[in-house]
Order: C-alpha cells, then sequence, then structure tokens
C-alpha cells in the first residue's frame, strides 16, 4: 500500500474514475459526513484487512504508514512490561472497538515507529489508512482535526481513570470493573459479553493476574452474579455498582 501527497490526494478526491468501487464509504463517522465523491477517493487509497483472533495486527517498534481504524471486532492495545518475553507482563492500555481507531504517532510525518502492540482479541477487519491522508483531511476539515483532537483527548481521560482505578481499588474490584466493561464493548446479548475474551486479556486489563481474574470469576458464578451459556458470559448491567457498592464504572 503506497502512501500520497496531499495533492495527490486533492486530484484523487477531484476526479471520480469510471466503473469506480465505492468502498469506505462508511469508514468512520467524522469521515462519513464528507461529500460521496471524497469518500469514494479516500477508499481508493486505504487497504482492508482481515485479522484472527489473538492476531497482532501491529508489533511494538514496527515502522508503520498507517492510520488503523476498526471497521468490525475489537482489537486491544498493548504496551510490553519489563519482562519483554513474558506474556503475563502485558499490559493492555485501551481497546479499540468498531469505528474507533489508533494513530501511535504524529501526523506530522508520513510514518512512525509503533510505541504499542495491536492485538485482535476477537476477529477483526481494519481499514488500514494512509498517514498523509489523514493529515490532508484534517488540513482540508479543520472539524475532522478537532474531533480526532477530541478523541484522543477522551481516550486519554479514560486510561488516567483506569490507572486510578488499579492503584486504589482491590484486585476483585478491578476485575468486576473490567467484567463490566466487556458488556459494553464486546456484547453478546442483553448484559453478557464475548466468551472469546480471554481470562488473560481481562486480567491484562485489570493489572492483576489471570489466576486472580479465574478466582474471582468461579466466585461470582458461586454467588449468582455470573453466568456462562452458549451466548456469553452474562454480567448484570448494575453488577459493578451493587455487587461491590461502587457507583457503575463510566463507558
Amino acid at each position: 500500500m503506497g502512501c500520497c501527497s496531499k495533492e495527490s490526494l486533492i486530484r484523487v478526491i477531484a476526479f471520480r474514475p469510471p466503473g469506480f468501487h465505492h468502498r469506505c464509504v462508511h469508514l468512520h463517522p467524522l469521515i462519513a459526513r464528507l461529500p460521496l465523491v471524497e469518500r469514494s477517493a479516500i477508499g481508493q487509497l486505504c487497504e482492508l484487512r482481515s485479522y484472527a483472533r489473538n492476531e497482532t495486527i501491529l508489533a511494538s517498534n514496527e515502522c508503520t504508514r498507517s492510520f488503523y481504524c476498526v471497521e468490525s471486532g475489537l482489537v486491544r492495545v498493548v504496551a510490553q512490561g519489563r519482562d519483554g518475553a513474558q506474556e503475563d507482563t502485558e499490559v493492555t492500555t485501551d481497546f479499540i472497538r468498531r469505528h474507533d481507531f489508533y494513530l501511535g504517532g504524529s501526523l506530522s510525518e508520513p510514518q512512525y515507529l509503533a510505541a504499542h502492540r495491536l492485538i485482535a482479541v476477537l476477529p477483526s477487519t481494519i481499514y488500514l489508512v494512509p498517514v498523509p491522508v489523514i493529515r490532508a483531511l484534517c488540513e482540508r476539515h479543520h472539524g475532522i482535526a478537532l474531533e480526532l483532537l477530541g478523541a484522543e483527548a477522551a481516550r486519554m481521560n479514560v486510561l488516567r481513570r483506569q490507572i486510578r482505578r488499579i492503584s486504589s481499588l482491590s484486585s476483585e474490584e478491578m476485575v468486576g470493573r473490567v467484567l463490566h466493561k466487556m458488556t459494553q464493548i464486546a456484547p453478546a446479548g442483553h448484559e453478557a459479553y464475548d466468551k472469546r475474551v480471554t481470562q488473560g486479556v481481562i486480567a491484562s486489563h485489570a493489572g492483576v493476574s489471570r489466576e486472580v481474574v479465574n478466582r474471582t470469576m468461579r466466585e461470582m458464578e458461586r454467588r449468582g452474579v455470573l453466568l456462562r451459556d452458549s451466548q456469553g458470559v452474562h454480567v448484570p448491567q448494575d453488577f459493578a455498582g451493587t455487587d461491590f457498592g461502587l457507583p457503575p464504572s463510566a463507558p
């Protein structure tokens, strides 16, 4: 997949070739508001890739030229711990769901060195958009630039809240918070999350070991506040507040 300059993007947007196929028309809510010809031109410059569950999408320290926009599935953003070779030292700092995006570098350069690892939690399809395309869009449509900045600021606020929770809540409380979050970002029916989300993923986001997650979930099942079936893992909507005496976590 090649990159393009601002000028080449503008040329493509200004000319719609015959028999053009409209890929990426609904790439992201921000871009969906652009004129159809412009969205179609962006689609010509993108690459759609599919990833299996647990497949690495982007390795840490890998050089990339892409802005990653999730079309379907769920992706986690992973920071490697000190003992880089050990899986248990991975920390999931964020999740990217449908219509969310990942840009791990500045838009000022056409490529960047990834500071995190991206891994598909569930089977996922992702649009890889060349960084210069996003930069050109931000220059042409200042509203897009402001909304992207706002989304990044909101993501940082969520990360800060997660760090505070890890430092102030017990391990069992943190597991409960993450289970409740899974029902929002990987839903599988009413008040349930996709059973393919592993205990290892939950542990890496809660800041605890898989053994703690396993023990906590078994205890929750014993108390009747967690149920597993063919549809998924069911956690009551008000579980995070009523079971631990805490206010429900923010989405």
